[in-house]
């Protein structure tokens, strides 16, 4: 899969990253241009700072929209920790709203394959650490081996995050990320999978219980949340509110093109809330 290679360095202090969110400056600034192709334009500070959304995976949420909701921290938190780790950050310090007050050290050297921005102008990518070996702001072939020396097939290979795909992600690469998914998930006691209640069902009362009781993939997390602001009365409604959000999305062992979510997400006993298929099996449209 063709995608542009920038190399720069990864930056935490002032920001509040999480398991699939951090900020990366590259060397040349001016390479933030030659995202996308003209496309979505990636959003950037003064100093040429951006923040990367990495590619194909899902983290549980440490601060969700508005009112900053979260899902259960113990695993939200392990998969921010695992990345900065994992990237060369030690000695992190955070406070009470999840910004970094220290780090060591203040940077790290690394580099992104990246092939576009999302809406809201973060940049798509997968993420590697130390030296590329590559020029920068150039475009490269990204393989299955080079896939595995990023953060994102880390972070799924350990079981601290979901796979959630994207048409933009080449076939081959979306396989080898499905089989780090489905090893992680088979694996004695590896990271969230001994708790996900994603298809096997979450009994859903109130907000707490998503926030604070189970582990569910974040995309359904966030539709939940939503509907929960609307103050529905019951939790049976929520099919139809998925209908109205009308999600694209293609399952992979059927071929159908769906839209919304209600397809794939059924309620049963009036608030046990589980999806049907695995999120491995679907392949979103890119909003």
């Amino acid at each position: 899969m063709t995608m542009l290679l920038i190399n720069g360095s990864f930056q935490i202090k002032g920001t509040q990253p999480d398991g699939d969110t951090i900020h990366f400056t590259p060397a040349d600034p001016n390479e933030w241009g030659l995202v996308g192709s003209g496309g979505r334009a990636v959003k950037r500070d003064a100093l040429g700072r951006a923040t990367l959304r990495l590619d194909a995976i899902d983290a549980l949420e440490t601060h969700y929209g508005a009112r900053r909701v979260h899902q259960p921290l113990q695993f939200a938190h392990a998969a921010r920790d695992e990345l900065l780790s994992w990237l060369g950050f030690t000695d992190v310090q955070q406070g009470s709203n999840e910004t970094v007050t220290a780090a060591t050290p203040e940077t790290v050297p690394g580099f992104i394959y990246t092939s576009g921005a999302d809406i809201h102008g973060r940049c798509v990518a997968l993420a590697g650490r130390g030296a590329s070996g590559g020029a920068s702001g150039t475009d490269v072939d990204v393989d299955v081996p080079m896939l595995r020396a990023t953060a994102n097939h880390h972070l799924l290979t350990v079981g601290l995050v979901y796979p959630t795909f994207y048409r933009s992600l080449f076939p081959s690469l979306r396989a080898e990320l499905t089989a780090a998914t489905q090893q992680a998930r088979t694996a004695p006691g590896q990271g969230l999978w001994p708790s996900d209640a994603t298809t096997t069902g979450a009994k859903v009362v109130a907000l707490s219980s998503i926030t604070d009781d189970v582990v569910v993939l974040p995309k359904l997390f966030r539709r939940l949340v939503d509907f929960f602001q609307l103050d529905t009365p019951a939790v049976a409604c929520f099919p139809a509110y998925l209908a109205g959000v009308q999600d694209r999305f293609t399952v992979l062992s059927t071929g159908k093109r769906l839209v919304g979510l209600h397809h794939v997400v059924e309620v049963t006993n009036g608030a046990t809330v589980r999806m049907t298929l695995p999120p491995e099996d679907l392949v979103f449209d890119e909003s």
